[in-house]
């Protein structure tokens, strides 16, 4: 289908125009303050960098179901009422997250610029992958 569509970086920009991100050093600040921080890479991504210590891991084909707060298969910490910030490796998927989270009502939710390469760049706290 030539032509039928936008491309993958008219998606990315679109998705974007309507997120607040944040630096790692942001993110970092906000989670300290009481946000969530929602991991979405998968295990191989997580045994390479490890995690954020104090965020919450949702695999990404899930992720919508898990924190629509009006869904019978949500997170107990999916009320709505939490920032949700969004984490991916590279801070693209992440992106893509936060945008349907924010279409779902999820309204302050935003994603982490750079991702988890970024967080680790800085410097910031990471702990062992945990099985």
């Amino acid at each position: 289908m030539n032509g039928a569509g936008i491309s993958v970086e008219e998606l990315l920009a679109e998705a974007r125009s309507g997120l607040n991100r944040m630096t790692p050093e942001e993110a970092w600040e906000a989670l300290e303050s009481g946000a969530m921080l929602v991991d979405t890479r998968p295990v191989e991504q997580r045994r390479q960098l490890g995690e954020v210590p104090g965020s919450l891991v949702v695999d990404r084909n899930v992720l919508e179901w898990r924190l629509d707060p009006r869904s019978p298969h949500r997170l107990p910490q999916a009320t709505g009422e939490s920032r949700v910030i969004v984490l991916c490796q590279q801070g693209y998927s992440s992106s893509l997250a936060a945008a349907s989270l924010q279409r779902l009502g999820v309204a302050g939710a935003t994603d982490v610029v750079g991702g988890m390469e970024s967080w680790v760049a800085a410097g910031l706290p990471t702990a062992p992958f945990r099985e």
